[in-house]
This record gives C-alpha cells, sequence and structure tokens, in this order.
C-alpha cells in the first residue's frame, strides 16, 4: 500500500510526533513541511512515512506544503539528533528546530540568499597600501578587501564601522548584496603557508593524530597556556584538507572566533566560515548551505556550529574544552563538546579536544585509555610559564582593593615598559550598596540578592534578572544620607588604578564598556599595540587571547570560591586560575602571577601554585572517585520554578515517587537551587545520580511520560538537564 501518512516533528514542548495525511508531494525523510497545528502554521520535520494509522483518517489533517525537494539532515546528522533528544530528554521538535538557521526554522527557502560583501573598487585594486601607512586599520583593511571580498559583519567585527566608512568614503571599497559563489575544488588550489617548527612533543601529538585519520580516534591535547595547541590543529588537520575533506572546529566564545579564523587563513588559502550569534540570518544560512555543499574547507563556530550539516566532514576539534560555555543551559540543554564526541564517533572520524585545563570527565576518558592523550609541557618558543604565588592580605591596608605589596610589584613591572594584567569577577563599582547608619543592603526584591552599583550609569542593578533603579540619595530603611558602597568592582578599580597610577593609561574590558564586538577587537588591537599599560577585566579576558607584552597579572580575590557548595567549584576555580596565568610572559619576557588571598594555606591554592594544574586535576578525580560524583557517576537535575516556594517543592516531590525504587537510582531533594529565588520565581531542584549512565537513561525514560501528566506540572515550570554543569 503506498504511504499516504506521514511522522512529523514540530517544534512545540511535546515528546511526540504528529501525523499528517501526504498529499500529491510525497516528501522525502528529512525535508521540511508546512503543516497546520490548531490555529496556527508551523514547519516540521518528516521523520518518517507509513500507510497507517492510529488515528481515524478523517481526523488527519493534510500537509499544506512540501518545503523541501532534498533532506535538510544528512542521514548521519538526523541520527545524532535523534540520539540527542533521547539522551536529553528533550522534544525531538525543539531539537531539530534548534539545530536549523532561524530562516529555515521560519519556512524560507533553503537556496543560497543574498548576503551583504565588502570589496575594492578599481580605485582600491589601484591603490598603494602605502598610501594609507598614517592610518594601519584602514591599510591592513584595504590589503585584506584586494585578496579577496569579505562579509559585512565579519569586518564589522574585526575593524569597526569607523574604519569601513573611512575607506568607503574615499572610494576605495563598496557594498554589494551577492549571492557567494565558491567553487567545490578549493582543495585543488590549496596553498600553505609556512608555518614554525612544531617541537618533539609537537610533533608527537601531530603525528599520533595524522596516523590514523580514516577512523574514530578521539584524542586530548592537554597543553599548558601558549604551548602551541593551534599550531598541532594547523598541521594535523592539513592531509584532510588535501583530500578535499572539510574540519570543523568549535570555540567557547565569539571573541575567539576571529583571531582563530586568521590563525587558518594565514596558514591556507581555503575557505573559511564562521558561525556564531553575530551573524545575521542571511550570513548564517549562508555558511550553513556552503558546508552542506562542501564549498567551504573549514567551518569555526561556537557551541550551535556542532549542527552544521558537511559534504565530506573529516575532523572535528574543540578548542578550550574544558569551557563551560559549550553547555547549553537553558531550553535543549545540550553539551556541545559530548555532541562532538557522538558526531565524530556515529561519522566515523577523528576527534581532538584541546585545553591547558581539560575537564576531569576528558582528563578521566584519557586516564582511562578511552582517548589517546597528548600533553605539552612547555611553552612554544622563548616563553616560559609563569611563575604563581599567593599574597597574604589578611591585616593588609587595600586601596580600591589591591593590597600596597601588589602595587609596588605593579609599578615595577609598569617602568620597565611591560603591561599589567588586574583580574577581578564583579562588574560595575561595587557589589552592593549598604547604609552606614542602619546596615540595610538595597535589595533586588525578584531575586532577593544585592543590587549591584553602577556609578557611570548612575543606577543600582541586578544582574540575576536585570531590573535597575536609580542610586537612592536616602535609606530606604531609616532615611540617612549615609549610603556607602561595599567591595569592589572593575568600575571602581579602574577609577581607583588611574589615581594610583597617573602616568599610565588604562583600559577595562568587560560586559558594561564593551558595546560592540569590534569595540572588542579594537580594544584588542589597541593592547597589543601598546595604546594601554595597565588592563583590568573580567573572565572575557581570560579565554585564549595573546598579550605579549603582559608581564604580570594579579588576581584580586578568588576567596568567595573557595567555599561553594557547589562541588565543581574547585574545578572551576582553578581553570579559571590557570588560564588567567596563562595571559602572562607569552613573549620573550618572563611572567608572573599573584593571587591575593585571605586564605593563602588552602590546600587548594597550594597544590595548584605548587603543583600545577594537571596535578590538582589528578587528586581532584581521586576526590570525586571516593564521593562517587561524576565521572565516576552520572547526574541528572529536575529543575522546578513557581511564584511559591511551596507549590514547586510539592511538585517535586510528587515526581519524586516516580524515582524511589528505581534500580540502580538514587534521589536526593527537593531542595533549593544556589540562588533560591531568581526573576519573582522560586526555584526548586531534584538530584538523580547512579554509577550506570543506562540505568539513569531508562529510569528517565519511563518517568518524564508520567510526570508529565500531574495536574500539578502545568502549574509550575520545569525541565530536566542531563548532566547539570550549574546548580545556581
Amino acid at each position: 500500500m503506498a504511504c499516504t501518512i506521514a511522522d512529523v516533528a514540530i517544534g512545540v514542548p511535546k515528546r511526540t510526533l504528529f501525523e499528517y495525511l501526504v498529499g500529491e508531494t510525497l516528501p522525502v525523510v528529512g525535508a521540511r513541511v508546512l503543516v497546520p497545528f490548531g490555529r496556527r502554521k508551523l514547519v516540521g520535520v518528516v521523520l518518517g512515512l507509513k500507510s497507517d494509522s492510529n488515528w481515524p483518517l478523517e481526523k488527519l489533517k493534510p500537509i499544506e506544503q512540501v518545503l523541501d525537494d532534498q533532506p535538510v539532515f544528512s542521514d548521519n546528522l538526523l541520527t545524532m539528533l535523534k540520539w540527542a533528544s533521547q539522551y536529553y530528554q528533550h522534544p525531538v521538535g525543539d531539537v531539530l528546530q534548534s539545530a536549523l538557521p532561524v530562516l529555515l526554522r521560519n519556512g524560507k527557502s533553503s537556496q543560497m540568499p543574498p548576503v551583504l560583501m565588502w570589496q575594492c573598487t578599481v580605485l582600491g585594486q589601484q591603490t598603494d597600501e602605502s598610501e594609507l601607512k598614517r592610518s594601519p586599520k584602514q591599510q591592513q583593511l584595504l590589503n585584506q578587501l584586494q585578496q579577496q571580498s569579505m562579509l559585512d559583519s565579519e569586518l564589522k567585527q574585526q575593524f569597526g564601522s569607523a574604519i569601513i566608512n573611512a575607506l568607503h568614503k574615499k572610494q576605495l571599497i563598496e557594498k554589494q548584496q551577492v549571492i557567494p559563489e565558491l567553487n567545490n575544488n578549493w582543495h585543488t588550489e590549496l596553498q600553505i603557508s609556512a608555518g614554525p617548527q612544531p617541537g618533539i612533543e609537537q610533533s608527537l601529538a601531530i603525528t599520533g593524530i595524522t596516523s590514523q585519520l580514516e577512523h574514530f580516534h578521539p584524542v586530548l591535547l592537554e597543553g599548558v597556556t601558549g604551548s602551541g595547541k593551534t599550531e598541532v590543529y594547523l598541521q594535523a588537520i592539513l592531509p584532510l584538507l588535501q583530500q578535499a575533506k572539510q574540519v570543523l572546529i568549535l570555540v567557547p566564545e565569539i571573541g575567539l572566533t576571529p583571531q582563530t579564523v586568521q590563525r587558518f587563513k594565514q596558514r591556507f588559502n581555503a575557505p573559511v566560515g564562521l558561525l556564531h550569534s553575530n551573524l545575521t540570518d542571511n550570513e548564517r544560512l549562508a555558511v550553513w548551505r556552503q558546508a552542506k555543499q562542501g564549498q567551504l574547507a573549514i567551518v569555526i563556530g561556537t557551541r550551535s556550529a556542532i549542527f552544521t550539516p558537511f559534504k565530506q566532514l573529516g575532523m572535528i576539534i574543540v578548542d578550550e574544552e574544558h569551557d563551560n560555555s559549550y553547555k547549553q543551559q537553558d531550553g535543549f540543554r545540550y553539551h556541545g563538546r559530548d555532541l562532538a564526541v557522538i558526531r565524530a564517533r556515529q561519522q566515523n572520524i577523528p576527534l581532538v579536544l584541546g585545553s591547558a585545563t581539560p575537564s576531569l570527565e576528558s582528563l578521566h576518558n584519557a586516564l582511562t585509555k578511552k582517548y589517546q592523550h597528548f600533553q605539552l609541557h612547555k611553552r612554544a618558543g622563548v616563553s616560559q610559564i609563569a611563575r604563581q604565588q599567593i599574597f597574604d592580605i589578611k591585616n593588609q591596608p587595600l586601596q580600591y582593593g589591591i593590597a600596597k605589596g601588589m602595587q609596588d610589584r605593579m609599578a615595577a613591572h609598569l617602568k620597565q615598559g611591560n603591561q599589567v594584567m588586574v583580574f577581578i569577577n564583579r562588574r560595575g563599582y561595587a557589589p552592593s550598596l549598604l547604609c552606614h547608619h542602619c546596615g540595610h543592603v538595597e535589595m533586588c526584591h525578584r531575586c532577593d540578592k544585592s543590587y549591584t552599583l553602577h556609578k557611570g550609569l548612575n543606577k543600582l542593578q541586578c544582574h540575576h534578572c536585570g531590573d535597575a533603579k536609580a542610586i537612592p540619595a536616602r535609606c530606604s530603611q531609616c532615611g540617612s544620607n549615609q549610603m556607602i558602597s561595599m567591595g569592589v568592582g572593575t568600575e571602581q578599580l579602574e577609577q581607583g588604578l588611574n589615581q594610583l597610577f597617573p602616568a599610565y593609561k588604562t583600559l577595562r574590558i568587560d560586559s558594561d564598556n564593551i558595546r560592540s564586538k569590534s569595540r572588542f577587537h579594537q580594544m584588542l588591537d589597541d593592547i597589543n599595540q601598546g595604546e594601554y599599560q595597565i588592563l583590568i577585566g573580567t573572565q572575557i579576558l581570560a579565554k585564549g587571547h595573546h598579550f605579549p607584552n603582559v608581564t604580570l597579572v594579579l588576581i584580586v580575590d578568588v576567596d568567595g570560591a573557595l567555599f561553594s557548595m557547589d562541588y565543581r567549584a574547585a574545578e572551576n576555580l582553578s581553570q579559571l586560575i590557570t588560564q588567567v596565568a596563562g595571559r602572562a610572559g607569552r613573549a620573550e619576557q618572563p611572567g608572573e602571577m599573584w593571587l591575593q588571598s585571605h586564605h593563602p594555606d588552602h590546600p587548594l591554592l597550594q597544590d595548584l601554585l605548587h603543583n600545577g594544574y594537571g596535578h590538582f586535576a589528578r587528586y581532584a578525580l581521586q576526590e570525586r572517585k571516593l564521593a562517587q560524583l561524576p565521572p565516576f557517576s552520572f547526574q541528572a537535575l529536575l529543575r522546578a520554578e513557581a511564584n511559591s516556594a511551596n507549590k514547586a517543592h510539592q511538585f517535586l516531590q510528587l515526581a519524586q515517587q516516580y524515582f524511589n525504587g528505581a534500580d540502580n537510582v538514587i534521589s536526593m531533594g527537593p531542595f533549593p537551587a544556589l540562588m533560591e529565588k531568581r526573576q519573582g520565581r522560586y526555584r526548586m531542584q531534584l538530584l538523580l545520580q547512579s554509577p550506570n549512565r543506562a540505568s539513569l537513561q531508562k529510569t528517565l525514560f519511563q518517568a518524564i511520560p508520567q510526570i508529565e501528566l500531574l495536574p500539578e506540572s502545568s502549574k509550575v515550570r520545569w525541565s530536566v538537564d542531563v548532566d547539570p554543569q550549574d546548580f545556581s
């Protein structure tokens, strides 16, 4: 009998497929269709065709339009997405929607869209770049466009609108809407620029990776900061590119994509595509199609790039694999690194995970021989690993959070013409505003957390829900005008260092001070050109950036993270300290890193500074094993939030009955989240744990449909988080 019914996955919070009658046009599995859903018309993906139904045929609605004559997902990619839906316990329709570019989710054509490109005019091609020697950024931009046209968003991110407009006014460059045209024969025109000679450890890693390119081969590349991991990537992918195979490179942050792209473009003249949230919808779709058709050699992107279709994918690289940015924290809560492992295994291709501070999960897999393990113990070239030391600030006078001894160290480095980085993970002027008369702290009542003081913006702001109000002149409790700030943030630190070191220029880099990505990259260029001598920043500065003139890094305060209730806090803090320390001494001059602490004898700090992250991580694994915590067990977290704590607690208590007595699974809770109240809603959690992943998955698979039927499930906002990384 002919197939008359299609199983369609629709992006709604239902863990089921929907049946529709097929019309004259028979869709292929993996194609998009437009279907009626209630009063709406939605885009779905066909996952199966059949001839019978559990419903009377007269009750089924017909497909209104078949949008594709070819699948939007390859068989391999569709298999991975179905697996992800089951593993992360998330509706398959929503998973498939998450994997598509926005335009395809909205039913637009999958044909190549026009994008805004910049190119040289005839005058621009004839202009010698030396004529712009007084404007080095314009000179650099013109040089790039003389080589090839570039995307508008890519140029804005790298140079900013002002530089682009300056060349446009000189009639040296022009923009136009074009449909990108690339050919599939880029491998025949491949040109390789000379790179540095790899060291012994790098050579071993390159050989180990390239000797097994024809099958699934997971590798953990553990290398100290500045050890040349990117050079290993560059040399390892060369034989694949020569065979016309494509490479996917995941990076944790948008800020790292331009410098990564630049390294790969300088080495190979092959087409490179970027995928990140700063692109327009048309640009994302263009990269998606080019990768699918084999027109891109390399795709570099953030976590969602793992869903990119490829014609012939040959390797996946996950840089800074430890970074928590790879974990999606709402909706479809997947982990980009873990899906990279699954995709590489399904497509039988090598996988490289790189980090100076590997996650305990990846390190455990390497130590148990599931992954091949290569280590780079030395920095590339002549640079040396920064010396790491603790400065005891007990009973020490502090100015703007910095002890006098540390001010002296900063002054010594600045006098030598070097740059100094001061790290503090608190933006704003101060973390709280307090009444000096009665002790009242201005609180966000939607979150039960103190407002952060932003003096420059003349406001108090909650960093959890975004609520803001003007700075009060008087205390809301006693009416006193003795309002004082408590604690130090980046804004206060910037003002203070300007007073302590008036002869040097200070630059603050945090999310309050970066209005656009182009502004951020301009800041990075200014730093490397020596425009600023003192750098103040949050975690934005800690990830992968190369500052050759920084010789001193000061971490103002680490004590808050030493006593967290989250068992992952020690791992995260150690990674952060090691990554921040890695910004110092990356060129010829030696570097040093100092930690200010009231607890200099804390065993975590002592182990990290004297023995390094590698020793700490291996010791932490032993602790995890004794405590039967991941990676020696597997967890899932049921989260619930409601406008009252009782509602959320009651729902989780009812849900818990479906886990009681489950084989090899224990449930803990319900208990409040580390941050119990946020945005006016109370948040509770139920933790499930098992020494066996399959047991946990089986239990979730059986329990969740039952939990969905609970009347209370519609009265709270709830979700399932498999392999949770964050308990806040």
